[in-house]
């Protein structure tokens, strides 16, 4: 029977990494141990993204919904990214909004903040995390239209928004059905709790992962997205699907992340948010911190393709 997923404690590390060539679609990793609140020597409010004709452009959110200065300096640089690299999408995942959901909290944890990129059109997606209420589905600006998940479609990139809190079996059910309606290009989903993760706080959902995780693999998810450790981290792939956690585009805890083998990236001194770009087979990343910093960027070519 069902139970509505509850996270779990995990042991682990960060490390910094170079993205090399790819053997049977895994981007193959360099890896060397780095401080886990280590930015990369780039300068400030550099873009890294190849900025492709007719690429799929997007960001990345999550636990942003604070109202409070550190969320609003970091929706500042978005803003500033989005000059240069102007992306589209938003994807949020979960803790959209913290401590309710009247209309005074939707105006100051979403709607002020982020402004400057509703104005230009970019549209946002919202997942939900253990802190947001349901009725957060109807809020016209988080694109939900009144689902608790959803898909929709960007170029050659299918997306899927799920609800993590209740990975019940009509979620199960309709997931599987869509994946493999989906076809052949890139499938991504996006999730509060992580399956993976090693921060100390939360650490992975066990439970989730035993629910999910086989899906999953079986219909070729490529790259699932998740917030509620906050922090950053790149997981090494698992079971042949990538995986990174952004929880602090709005929250952190400091020095959240413990040494692992299987983290390549993490970063876990200020607030962050992601950047993609899908042009192709191959994904391209930016981490940026709320200064502007990069903290960790690279390619990863799509399971089972070759770079051409």
């Amino acid at each position: 029977m069902w139970r509505p997923v509850q996270s779990r404690f995990a042991v682990a590390l960060t490390c910094s990494c170079v993205v090399l060539p790819v053997l049977a679609g895994i981007a193959l990793e360099q890896r060397s141990p780095a401080p886990a609140g280590s930015v990369q020597a780039v300068a400030a409010h550099q873009v890294l993204l190849p900025m492709k004709e007719g690429s799929v452009r997007f960001a990345a959110i999550g636990d942003m919904g604070t109202g409070e200065t550190p969320q609003y300096e970091t929706a500042a640089e978005m803003v500033r990214y989005h000059e240069k690299f102007p992306y589209d999408t938003v994807l949020m995942l979960g803790d959209n909004l913290y401590g309710g959901s009247k209309p005074e909290d939707y105006q100051k944890k979403f709607s002020t903040p982020y402004k400057p990129l509703l104005d230009a059109g970019v549209k946002f997606y919202a997942s939900l995390g253990n802190h947001d209420r349901a009725d957060e589905r109807f809020f016209a600006p988080f694109n939900m239209n009144g689902q608790r998940y959803y898909n929709f479609k960007k170029g050659n990139v299918q997306f899927f928004a799920l609800d993590s809190n209740y990975m019940d079996p009509p979620q199960t059910d309709w997931l599987d059905r869509r994946l493999n309606e989906a076809g052949n290009g890139w499938k991504i989903c996006f999730f509060h709790h992580p399956l993976y993760s090693n921060g100390k706080f939360h650490g992975p959902d066990l439970d989730l992962r035993q629910r999910l995780e086989p899906l999953l693999m079986k219909d070729s998810v490529n790259l699932v997205l998740s917030g509620h450790e906050h922090v950053y981290e790149r997981i090494a792939p698992q079971h042949n699907i990538y995986y990174f956690v952004m929880g602090c585009s709005g929250e952190l805890r400091y020095h959240n992340l413990n040494p692992s083998p299987d983290s390549q990236k993490g970063f876990d001194t200020d607030r962050a948010f992601l950047l993609f770009e899908i042009s192709g087979d191959q994904l391209y990343f930016q981490a940026v911190s709320r200064e502007g910093l990069t903290i960790d960027s690279g390619m990863l070519q799509r399971q089972g393709t070759s770079p051409r």
